[in-house]
């Protein structure tokens, strides 16, 4: 179940199954078996950024005696997870050592992905020279494999490599792997090609890939949710029906010996406990229904609210915009300047609408998901600190605050990804007896204060604060980074 949730992207519920199989290890026999758990663990982590831990589940299927191709394949992946953290250079020496195994020489798919890597590393440290020439020797390799996951992971790095030198020849090898991805239908690396292709391209090309990315984001979020929504059922269902068998064997138990000392009274106790379930039937039965025509009821009313939000915000628009490109010269400089401006207005209302409707879970693991959210804005170019969070009592704090915070911080690290071109991001968190204190601060390029789309821009923001009885103070100039207080009272 933990794989097949993590193929489906949910890897915090296939984290917290595997955690439910872990104590089961001890009893199992087969190594192979034992190593499968770890590995699966470790995907998890690194798919969540828990970085250390994705490496200690690797080091402990290390630990095991088991076949050396396993041994080396965890090898491979701490490589591959220094990569991620941006240790190129610890990396590049663990990928070098693994490429000269003859387990790795006889696997060219295996080999294929090490040289790859291995041109990566090299890339990130700028020896630009020896990266090119295991970019080909991998490229090489891959292609008698003719694997297109594997292909359209090495046009990718050919993308980045002549991102900045060569531009058309970049923009050749996104559309390649978009091309490979899009074959193997794997979405995330789809979704990776088309990022690089939309910040590469203008103009209607723009346009075309913009809508396909915002299509696919949209049909991914809905098949995930399905997916997650169905293994909760099939794990309350399985739980259930266990529970019920169990409760059957020991009525069955206990009616055997009744039965032998007194038919009488078993009777009763018969009647007795039909009575209750078919009580208990027609009251399921009956909340069951009840349940499915408040969720028909609530469903009609968020669809409803959400394409009157949709025409009302965004058709106008989209169809003036439409317009303006067919009937104007888009070669000239202010016309494509209108266009852009246009479709940037576009993509931040629906932006909007996507995260008023984007689920925020608030249950005793609501900062495993704060935390989750703030990491997926730590990038190599962006350190992003952290600090106090533990310390607050967020059960004792109220659901509507515990989402502004949410949405609030999620709406400053867009902005700061978006516009500040900042390296530095710290959110301090503070408890005093009566309050929660919130600071953020970036080294961004700053704003002023005065300009009135940057009012706009933090309109939101200032609202949802002041609608939970806080206080906001904002302090920025250009060039003088960007430092946000955010003050609002625990009950």
């Amino acid at each position: 179940m933990a794989e097949i949730q993590q193929i489906q992207g949910d890897y915090a519920g296939s984290e917290t199954t595997i955690t439910e199989a872990l104590p089961c290890l001890k009893s199992v026999k087969k190594v192979s078996q034992i190593w499968s758990t770890y590995i699966i663990q470790s995907i998890n982590f690194l798919n969540t950024y828990d970085y250390k831990n994705a490496i200690l589940y690797n080091q402990k299927a290390l630990q095991l005696k088991t076949e050396e191709w396993r041994n080396l394949a965890a090898q491979n992946n701490i490589a591959v997870i220094l990569m991620e953290e941006g240790k190129y250079e610890e990396s590049l020496q663990m990928f070098l050592s693994l490429i000269v195994k003859k387990e790795v020489v006889n696997d060219n798919q295996f080999q294929g992905k090490a040289l790859d890597h291995i041109g990566f590393c090299y890339f990130k440290i700028n020896n630009l020279k020896k990266a090119l020439y295991y970019f080909n020797k991998g490229l090489e390799i891959k292609k008698k494999a003719n694997t297109p996951l594997d292909l359209g992971k090495s046009y990718t790095h050919f993308a980045k490599f002549y991102e900045k030198s060569n531009p058309s020849l970049a923009k050749k090898y996104m559309l390649l792997s978009y091309e490979k991805f899009s074959a193997k239908n794997n979405v995330d690396e789809r979704l990776s090609s088309l990022k690089l292709i939309i910040t590469n391209s203008s103009d209607k090309e723009l346009k075309k890939y913009s809508v396909i990315y915002v299509n696919l984001v949209d049909s991914v979020f809905e098949i995930r949710q399905k997916a997650k929504n169905q293994f909760a059922r099939i794990k309350y269902d399985s739980k259930k029906e266990k529970d019920e068998n169990l409760k059957l064997k020991t009525h069955r138990a206990v009616n055997e010996l009744q039965l032998e000392r007194q038919k009488t009274r078993n009777i009763i106790s018969y009647i007795i406990i039909v009575l209750s379930l078919s009580l208990i039937l027609v009251l399921y039965f009956y909340l069951t229904s009840r349940g499915k025509r408040e969720k028909i009821e609530a469903t009609y009313k968020s669809e409803t609210r959400i394409a009157k939000k949709l025409h009302d915000e965004l058709a106008n628009d989209i169809y003036h915009t439409m317009a303006f490109a067919e009937s104007k010269n888009l070669s000239l400089a202010e016309n494509k300047e209108q266009l852009l401006n246009n479709l940037d207005i576009i993509y931040s209302r629906t932006r909007d609408i996507s995260k008023e409707n984007n689920p925020i879970i608030i249950n005793e693991k609501y900062v495993f998901y704060l935390k989750e959210m703030i990491s997926g804005f730590n990038t190599t170019n962006i350190s992003l600190l952290v600090n106090g969070i533990e310390n607050i009592t967020w059960n004792e704090i109220e659901k509507n605050k515990k989402i502004t915070v949410y949405r609030v911080l999620q709406e400053l690290l867009v902005n700061m990804k978006k516009y500040s071109n900042a390296t530095l991001v710290d959110i301090t968190f503070k408890k005093t007896d009566k309050s929660v204190i919130i600071t953020y601060t970036d080294n961004g390029k700053g704003i002023d204060l005065n300009a009135i789309t940057f009012k706009n821009g933090l309109h939101n923001v200032e609202n949802r604060v002041l609608a939970i009885k806080g206080e906001i103070d904002i302090d920025s100039a250009p060039d003088k980074g960007f430092k946000v207080f955010i003050k609002f009272p625990l009950s």
